[in-house]
């Protein structure tokens, strides 16, 4: 492996630990959804500045203008020059927002895990714990006057409502980094180099309106086509886990919405559907037999005039797939970096987005490692501290060292 620089080293002593658990709680507090996290920018914003950073260096962009939801406040961008010479940049990403069931999170520490005390809530170390880590690498930097190659720090918008922030990041503002390491759940033991590609699906059908007690027979039930297309394509393998030949994916019919009562025959019904694959033309084959079943549905539903319904069909690919070279040189960075803390590096190919997706095709290598989240989404959800620790090492390691 070509080595960044002969002249970086690795801090003689590691991060602030103490600061950096009283920082993961702060942010774990401060409510911020998707689409609502310009309080959590503001906070983090607040600590750089008092550490030293010049407000000159900290940029907001206007990713929420083109989100789907017009959100508060876009991206929050630290751009750092280096100290060492004929270092390429590197940059360190994770998200702000979370899922609405952390809001009202109350974080307490309950040994060496850290819960919601509020039973209702989730915690939200997705992603504050990612936010936190390299928050703390950062403040360490810029108070210590460490060494280091120039650095770029994001944390993003909207990731949980489809990588949003990522999609929209304004490239320009980046400084140009040969490669990037994104925090997000999960393990700190867990290197992701790879990722699935995702496409999601809003299908609208159309039958026709009729009593459905007095004439039945002169509608066409939306929902009777929705399900014979659900149905066909689960008889033909192509909804679930999708196994043909060597080729795999996932597709999931998520959402549907039809009818208001029993006695009409419903004439409009709403689904929200979803393809994955790591291989681009596979995961458009699937597209592809997901509409063929709801369009020849559309066409077997007929009332006795003859009259059958119609479906349309509005599509947006999520995020592509992404796969690094193993030996890159992001890989085998991030991997001295676990090492170095005892831990052993795993390798992992996900089967879901991150935004290292969108990173990747903005032409940004990127591994995602953890920072101890456990159970995520859910009312139980935990952060391991000692992996959040170990965390704060690595990216302070990887923002310092070769």
């Amino acid at each position: 492996m070509a080595k960044t620089s002969p002249s970086l080293s690795i801090p003689a002593t590691g991060p602030d630990l103490a600061r950096a658990q009283k920082l993961v709680l702060e942010l774990m507090a401060i409510p911020g959804k998707s689409g609502e996290e310009a309080d959590v920018a503001q906070f983090i914003r607040q600590k750089l500045l008092a550490a030293g950073a010049r407000p000159a260096d900290i940029k907001t962009d206007d990713a929420n203008k083109s989100t789907l939801l017009k959100g508060n406040t876009g991206n929050l961008i630290l751009k750092l020059p280096g100290t060492v010479k004929r270092a390429p940049r590197r940059m360190f990403s994770a998200h702000m927002d979370t899922v609405p069931i952390c809001v009202g999170c109350q974080p307490v520490v309950k040994g060496e895990f850290v819960r919601s005390a509020n039973p209702a809530t989730g915690l939200g170390g997705d992603d504050r714990a990612g936010a936190a880590t390299i928050l703390t690498a950062a403040l360490e930097i810029l108070e210590r006057g460490l060494p280091h190659p120039p650095l770029t720090f994001c944390w993003f918008i909207q990731e949980e409502i489809g990588l949003q922030g990522a999609l929209h990041l304004k490239h320009s503002m980046l400084g140009n980094p040969a490669f990037a390491f994104n925090w997000d759940g999960g393990s700190p033991d867990k290197m992701t180099i790879g990722a699935t590609g995702g496409y999601r699906m809003n299908v609208e059908v159309e039958g026709v309106a009729s009593h459905a007690g007095v004439a039945p027979e002169r509608g066409v039930s939306a929902i009777a086509i929705a399900s014979i297309a659900i149905a066909e394509l689960h008889r033909s393998g192509w909804h679930g886990l999708v196994q043909k030949g060597k080729c795999s994916g996932t597709s999931n019919v998520g959402f549907i919405h039809a009818g208001e009562a029993t006695n009409v025959v419903t004439d409009r019904a709403t689904l929200k559907v979803e393809a994955r694959s790591h291989d681009p033309k596979f995961r458009q084959k699937l597209i592809g037999e997901i509409e063929k079943a709801f369009k020849n549905a559309a066409k077997e539903v007929k009332n006795v005039e003859g009259k059958c319904g119609s479906v349309r069909i509005d599509g947006r690919l999520d995020y592509e797939s992404f796969r690094l070279d193993p030996h890159h040189e992001c890989v085998e960075l991030a991997e001295a970096a676990v090492l170095a803390t005892g831990r052993k590096p795993l390798r992992a190919i996900s089967n879901g987005g991150l935004d290292a997706n969108w990173l990747n095709a903005h032409g940004i290598p990127t591994v995602t490692l953890g920072c101890g989240q456990m159970n995520v989404h859910m009312t139980s959800e935990m952060l391991d501290l000692a992996g959040y620790r170990d965390a704060c090492k690595i990216a302070l390691q990887l923002a310092t060292g070769s």
